[in-house]
């Protein structure tokens, strides 16, 4: 038998490799949305055009030359000065209850249909109606390697893939800029997408222009996956490694 396989030297290096092993971490361990791959989906189309979903919150606002005509079809709490307006929620069917007109559906619609729409509606019972009507629950979720990951409300109609990860903070060193997923759902039917932030291309994807409740993710680049194993190594474990490697040296040096 050949003794010089159960060396201190060798026991010494089993150890310290056994110890490098168990401290890499693995990609099935640490990034989310893994098996989103199946259900990627490729648009050929850059056109983007905000349509409302279910559970949106709108505001909607109708004045005209003759205000005492639109009253009845202005959604509002309390009376007098204290009076605000109330929002409307647009339920698992896609209708808002709108005053006077009952249910009106603007599921699909973008806000200038919608606009069109109700303008057509209540032109019988207003002359030449204006519409002001604004998306109040407008919000996108960035997560992932950014300096500053969180949900974050937009005021705006519309915000840029690169304004969502402004609000975060931008992306930190470890994150992987060539693979960033959206995850954008429309009535319950989700969609996944990829960009490439390294190319110029990625101004053109559908997904540039981000959605009510888009989620943005940036997963870790493989120098942040490995070292993410030592950043998880049990103390105890360390601990137990460390003695026994200064165990086997101390013998070594007899």
């Amino acid at each position: 038998m050949n003794k010089s396989l159960y060396s201190p030297k060798s026991l010494v290096f089993s150890i310290l490799i056994l110890l490098l092993i168990s401290s890499c971490g693995s990609r099935e361990n640490v990034v989310y949305f893994q098996s989103a791959k199946e259900f990627e989906t490729e648009v050929n189309t850059n056109t983007f055009t905000p349509r409302f979903k279910v559970d949106d919150v709108v505001a909607i606002n109708v004045s005209a030359l003759d205000l005492e005509t639109t009253r009845p079809f202005n959604l509002l709490a309390g009376t007098g000065d204290n009076a605000v307006s109330l929002d409307y929620l647009i339920d698992k069917d896609g209708f808002i209850e709108f005053p006077v007109l009952g249910k009106v559906k603007l599921l699909g619609l973008t806000p200038t249909e919608a606009k069109d729409m109700l303008r057509e509606k209540l032109s019988e019972y207003i002359k030449n109606p204006i519409i002001n009507l604004r998306l109040n629950n407008f919000q996108v979720t960035v997560l992932g390697e950014v300096n500053r990951p969180g949900t974050y409300p937009v005021t705006g109609e519309r915000i840029t893939l690169l304004e969502a990860i402004g609000l975060a903070g931008d992306l930190t060193i470890q994150g992987e800029r060539k693979n960033v997923l959206i995850i954008r759902d429309f009535n319950g039917v989700k969609t996944y997408s990829r960009v490439d932030l390294t190319t110029k291309e990625f101004v053109n994807s559908p997904v540039y222009y981000l959605t009510q409740n888009d989620v943005v993710y940036v997963e870790p680049n493989k120098g942040r996956v490995r070292s993410s194993g030592l950043d998880s190594i049990d103390t105890l474990t360390i601990s137990i490694g460390s003695s026994l490697v200064l165990l086997l040296v101390s013998i070594l040096i007899r």
